[in-house]
């Protein structure tokens, strides 16, 4: 196992002109270390790893809630849509981060930093063709926090999913499921 480079990125929580078109191009095709620090060094010294040594890359975008993992992971596929020159109309991010508004609908939640945080993993992987380009992708899901089902923090709810039941109570189609509001499930709900 190889470890390559860490960098260490802090969530401003505000939008900064650091992730535009032109910073991308300005990080594609620079060697690691002649440019500051980045989320597009990172993904450059990926992209440039694989078409070099035309072996698969990894790049684990880790922190606690809030700390920007959704984010950078889009910076990340935007940064390979652009320099691998990829001839889709919509952005690769846009499609990949979308696959899956099942598993975003059941596993997200609101914690202390964030009303609509992923509580759960995503392991997405990223496929491009013999010239570099994208070709497709796929993005696997799992729950981290199945302790959220019976127990929040203070300011912190259950996954949406629940409320978005309870509150649909009364239709014809959840009768049987005997759901009540969310406010009278004391183990359910906070």
């Amino acid at each position: 196992l190889v470890v390559g480079i860490i960098l260490v990125a802090i969530n401003p929580y505000k939008q900064l002109p650091l992730y535009g078109d032109a910073i991308i191009h300005a990080y594609s095709g620079q060697n690691m270390g002649d440019m500051d620090p980045h989320i597009f060094a990172v993904a450059e010294e990926a992209y440039k790893q694989m078409a070099r040594n035309n072996k698969n890359q990894s790049i684990i975008v880790s922190g606690e809630s809030g700390a920007g993992k959704t984010v950078s992971a889009r910076y990340t596929m935007r940064y390979f849509a652009t320099v691998s020159k990829s001839s889709s109309n919509a952005h690769v991010e846009d499609k990949v981060l979308a696959s899956n508004p099942i598993t975003e609908a059941v596993g997200n939640a609101k914690t202390m930093r964030n009303d609509n945080s992923s509580r759960f993993g995503k392991y997405t992987e990223i496929s491009f063709d013999q010239s570099y380009q994208i070709i497709g992708a796929n993005m696997r899901t799992y729950l981290l926090e199945k302790s959220r089902v019976v127990f929040q923090s203070e300011n912190e709810r259950n996954y949406h999913i629940f409320y978005q039941l309870c509150a649909s109570a009364m239709k014809p189609e959840f009768k049987n499921l005997k759901l009540g509001r969310s406010q009278e499930n004391n183990l359910l709900f906070i």
